[in-house]
């Protein structure tokens, strides 16, 4: 069993979906986690008291400590990292797992279209820029962290029109993470990324509701979208540093869907 105790993890986007499962999975194994969310604090509740009921019953389950925070607001990603090291002392691990993915079609008002890129690119390119910035500053200052970010397997083949800026979000996300690998392993900093496919989440439901789960997965060999408790036990076990020397890789999660 993977041992994070003593870690603390910041996962962004914690209140549901991979971002509540990875919480769930890190303080299971002993961590610490700042929970960040950004408007759903009920759902971001919930999840904090079922790790607090977990660790009422399971002794060596990991704290969970809850912050606000939009991340299309600039100020956000500084105050948030500034709020979390607070809390211990110290962050190990960063978790980049927020992000939007709304559509907007070649069709739209320019206006709409203009919205859309301006807020996909904030949330999921340049918030997480700058709170591995933040990290990066942190971890060299400590000799060492890691940082997982949290892609796409829309990343590497692309998405459907309406949802172009999503992907090349995610593809942009990949490349950061690989350039922090490049150039800050002699820090001791190590930088992963995740690529699920379609992953049976809260954010996904209104998809399968309206085109059918069927047609969603008709192209995934293992004819089911991943649990993201799947996903998460691959966040914890990167988390846990049993696997330095993979730093700058993309972990593909995605039932076979897209295999590279």
């Amino acid at each position: 069993m993977i041992d994070l105790a003593g870690k603390v993890v910041l996962v962004t986007g914690g209140s549901r979906g991979i971002g509540a499962a990875a919480v769930r999975a890190l303080t299971a194994a002993g961590a610490d986690v700042v929970l960040h969310f950004g408007h759903r604090r009920d759902a971001a509740a919930a999840v904090a008291a079922s790790v607090a009921d977990h660790a009422a019953r399971a002794p060596g389950v990991g704290r969970c400590l809850l912050i606000d925070g939009d991340l299309e607001d600039p100020a956000v990603p500084a105050r948030l990292w500034a709020s979390a090291v607070a809390w211990q002392g110290r962050i190990d691990v960063l978790v980049n797992n927020a992000a939007v993915a709304e559509a907007a079609g070649i069709d739209e008002t320019t206006a709409q279209w203009s919205a859309v890129w301006d807020r996909t690119l904030r949330v999921n390119v340049i918030a997480a820029a700058d709170l591995c910035r933040e990290a990066i500053g942190h971890f060299r200052s400590r000799g060492g962290g890691a940082i997982i970010n949290v892609a796409s397997r829309a990343a590497f083949r692309g998405d459907d029109p309406p949802y172009m800026q999503y992907a090349a979000s995610k593809g942009a996300l990949v490349a950061l993470t690989k350039s922090i690998a490049r150039g800050f392993a002699a820090d001791g900093i190590v930088a992963y990324g995740i690529a699920p496919g379609w992953v049976r989440t809260e954010m996904a439901e209104p998809t399968i509701a309206a085109r059918g789960l069927a047609a969603l997965t008709h192209d995934i060999p293992m004819g089911d979208m991943a649990p993201p408790d799947e996903v998460a036990q691959v966040i914890t076990f990167l988390a846990s540093g049993l696997a330095r020397h993979a730093t700058g890789t993309t972990i593909d999660i995605n039932g076979a869907s897209y295999v590279r």
